[in-house]
């Protein structure tokens, strides 16, 4: 198998996230690319960032705290989790990240909270919505989510941006992610949330031109990005 350069990759995406935006009428550079990097290496990182990526979301916590002391010199790398996050890990990544993606529930909520408070910091957070009320994933369904928006209001510390979602792999996604943006253009217009939600995240490597065509501000990319990834490892 021939190994395609990363940097070849990415100018890749970029060509074909341009042309999503085109046709979806929508500006490219309202538009983030991250790059998925669970199991991926620094060096990796390393040459993606040099690439152009600025965003790369992690989803351990364990794999995240290496690569970000690792990678520690490189100042222009942003990281975000994009993972289920434990809430017994959530103290070792306040003030590291810049956005977590996946608050499905309000004591979740409130751990980020009280550690954000803590350090007197704000912590920006997206809410993962179950759209297709899958049991194997997380994310809060979408009857509660007005709820739950309502109790985060309350709190000093957090900053709700946005949504995220991850479709069923066996279903077409088009029709959840057109969903969210329906779910957030509703919280928007009858302002549930004390500032208006700007963000989506939503679209990986199998379907991130449709998710711009529906309005994805950040898709999450990995293998399009690095190539396949490694044999899995066991990480806790």
């Amino acid at each position: 198998m021939i190994n395609i350069p990363i940097s070849d990759n990415i100018n890749n995406i970029k060509a074909r996230m341009k042309s999503a935006a085109l046709k979806s009428g929508r500006n490219f550079s309202d538009i983030t690319l991250l790059a998925a990097s669970k199991t991926r290496t620094a060096d990796e990182i390393a040459e993606a960032a040099r690439s152009g990526i600025k965003v790369f979301g992690e989803n351990y916590v364990q794999e995240f705290l290496s690569k970000f002391e690792t990678l520690s010199q490189n100042k222009d790398i942003i990281w975000h989790i994009i993972g289920r996050l434990q809430k017994n890990k959530v103290k070792y990544i306040i003030g590291k990240v810049d956005l977590i993606h996946s608050v499905d529930g309000i004591e979740l909520a409130e751990i980020i909270e009280k550690h954000s408070a803590a350090k007197n910091i704000t912590s920006n957070i997206l809410i993962e919505v179950n759209l297709a009320g899958e049991k194997t994933k997380g994310g809060i369904l979408p009857e509660k989510l007005t709820g739950l928006i309502s109790e985060i209001n309350k709190f000093r510390h957090i900053k709700a941006a946005g949504l995220m979602t991850m479709p069923p792999l066996e279903s077409g996604s088009r029709k959840y992610f057109k969903h969210l943006k329906e779910l957030i253009d509703e919280i928007n217009l009858k302002s549930v949330y004390k500032e208006k939600l700007s963000v989506l995240s939503m679209g990986t490597s199998g379907d991130f031109e449709t998710a711009i065509e529906e309005g994805a501000t950040i898709i999450r990319l990995g293998t399009v990005i690095f190539g396949m990834r490694p044999p899995k490892q066991k990480i806790n």
